[in-house]
């Protein structure tokens, strides 16, 4: 099957000249409208949230962009990502919910066969032994599955319990595995001794789940050859991009628009939490980019400490101003000695 061109660009709404504040922002908007824990329409949203997930980690990223504007009309010509051996990634796709219900569809990164061509690494069979050589033992341990699974920030924070429909292969019931029936190549399996099944249960995603980490399910990956045990299961985490914080280990960190005035004089601003808000004193001459520490306001940790949250303040100047307002700026130029080039 073909891959589909994805225009980026147009999933974020934005022209192709927008800058990267632009982008950002219109991320920031559509985020927050298809959010899996605030949109209403649940049937579209999360599709709609993982579609623009993938565009703002390509746009949002300046090495990423560039490569992706390079491509333009001539994107085929990129080639497919091969895997080991020239062969390509085989993934896994499974949809999170109750069976028969809306969710979350992974397969590979949790993207787009174009993007997982150009920009990500999917998911892939590894860690079991090869099946070469002239001493194969009788029994042999399934390999292991690792995939990719995409969590939002709210469930690394506190922790959830996600439904999930694993699609993979199994051993065939009615051959058991061998590949034959009697003396025949069983029908089922075509002598492959495995079938594609589809199998639920639910994955425990425990608070303080960091981006890269791996969460193993034993026993959920490749059948065993011979009646051995079977691999596991190794779900490889992605935080979602959130509209309104970025996430660097522990650490959360929230850009917070300042007037010049009130990094000038101080202010009492109020920050929004996952849950609530909180009000913060912003110190008399805070410059553009400080970066302002509330502690244990983070992703939780291991031995009970917290990561900070970082407010980095982004010193915002009006595009416009009034007559009274010019006056003002002018009388201060007048009776300022500040001089930002010395």
């Amino acid at each position: 099957m073909p891959v589909e061109f994805k225009d980026y660009y147009k999933v974020l709404g934005v022209p192709r000249t927008a800058s990267g504040d632009d982008i950002r922002k219109a991320f920031r908007k559509l985020a927050r409208i298809y959010h899996p824990d605030v949109a209403k329409d649940k049937k579209g949203a999360e599709e709609k949230f993982k579609e623009i997930n993938e565009a703002y980690e390509v746009l949002g990223d300046a090495d990423k962009r560039k490569k992706y504007d390079e491509l333009g009309a001539d994107w085929k010509s990129g080639g497919a990502r091969p895997g080991p051996g020239g062969q390509a990634y085989r993934t896994h796709s499974w949809r999170t919910g109750e069976p028969g219900a809306e969710g979350f569809e992974f397969g590979g990164t949790g993207f787009s066969d174009f993007f997982e061509q150009f920009f990500g690494g999917g998911g892939r069979f590894g860690g079991g032994r090869g099946r070469g050589g002239f001493a194969e033992p009788e029994t042999e341990k399934g390999q292991d599955v690792e995939a990719v699974l995409m969590v939002t920030l709210e469930e690394a924070m506190k922790g959830a319990i996600r439904p999930i429909t694993l699609r993979r292969n199994t051993a065939c019931p009615e051959c058991h595995g061998t590949g034959a029936k009697g003396r025949q190549v069983c029908p089922s399996c075509f002598g492959t001794g495995q079938v594609t099944a589809t199998e639920n249960y639910k994955v425990k995603i425990p608070p303080g789940v960091r981006d890269g980490q791996r969460l193993r399910l034993t026993g959920q990956g490749e059948p065993g050859m011979g009646g051995g045990p079977r691999g596991d299961l190794y779900l490889r985490v992605r935080m979602a991009s959130h509209p309104d914080y970025r996430v660097e280990g522990g650490d959360l960190y929230y850009d917070l628009d300042l007037a010049p005035w009130e990094a000038a004089l101080g202010a009492k601003v109020s920050v929004p939490l996952l849950s609530g808000s909180l009000s913060i004193k912003i110190p008399p001459g805070t410059q553009n980019g400080q970066r302002l520490r509330i502690k244990d306001r983070g992703l939780p940790g291991r031995g009970g400490e917290s990561g900070d949250l970082y407010v980095v303040a982004r010193i915002q100047m009006p595009k416009e101003t009034t007559e009274k307002e010019k006056a003002l700026w002018e009388q201060l130029s007048r009776e300022s000695h500040f001089n930002p080039r010395v």
